[in-house]
């Protein structure tokens, strides 16, 4: 597992929205559900989960998108308003867990993905790599 140096940064494409989070990463996870997919443009979207407390906003305002999950559970996506720029989600009920887009960090090199979620929904031509964890819905 690795982990990357606290505290770093990240933002969107255009440099409005600008985020500190204060928490190491050890894991990504790749998440294949059908939301993920349209609002990634892709596959996936691959995330970092880091505590609510540890996430703050330096610049900007996102856009808040309230999206009924495949989970079923209600899920606020941020994004930026002028670029478009998804950045991160947390359930309605649990802002204490932030989910952010690992591609909106200013430096991922360090970050591996661990794990791949919702694969039962996954494209065929997406690549899971074999030696992850694998699960074909929602973690536990």
């Amino acid at each position: 597992m690795t982990t990357m140096t606290t505290p770093f940064t990240g933002g969107c494409l255009c440099g409005a929205i600008r985020y500190t989070v204060n928490a190491p990463v050890t894991a990504l996870r790749a998440c294949h559900c059908t939301h993920c997919q349209k609002t990634s443009g892709s596959g996936s979207s691959v995330n970092a989960v880091v505590p609510g407390a540890a996430f703050t906003l330096t610049n900007g305002s996102p856009k808040r998108y309230a999206d009924k999950a495949d989970s079923g559970r209600t899920l606020f996506r941020y994004f930026c308003a002028d670029c478009g720029s998804p950045l991160y989600a947390h359930r309605e009920n649990s802002p204490e867990r932030i989910v952010v887009r690992a591609g909106s960090f200013d430096d991922s090199s360090a970050m591996k993905i661990t794990a791949h979620i919702w694969t039962r929904s996954a494209r065929p031509w997406s690549h899971i790599d074999p030696a992850t964890e694998q699960l074909p819905g929602n973690p536990g």
